[in-house]
């Protein structure tokens, strides 16, 4: 196995953790017998951030790719 593929399991195992739980609390807060506005606030704000952390990932993943992670060492 290549270090740039060990190196990116973790980050991915941890926002594919991240991702289903927000996804989930979405569902749940959608399924509680509330206003919808409500329902669309509380659903809303845990797509959003499984939105982000989709996003983190990727640049994780590009940094791990272009070796941008060593760099922390030279401090």
């Amino acid at each position: 196995m290549d270090t740039h593929t060990k190196k990116m399991i973790a980050p991915v195992v941890i926002a594919a953790v991240l991702i289903s739980y927000y996804v989930g609390f979405a569902v749940v807060c959608m399924l509680i017998p509330v206003p919808l506005v409500f329902k669309l606030l509380f659903g809303l704000v845990p797509l959003l951030l499984a939105g982000v952390s989709i996003y983190v990932l990727v640049e994780r993943i590009k940094e791990i790719r272009s070796g941008e992670e060593d760099d922390l060492s030279k401090y």
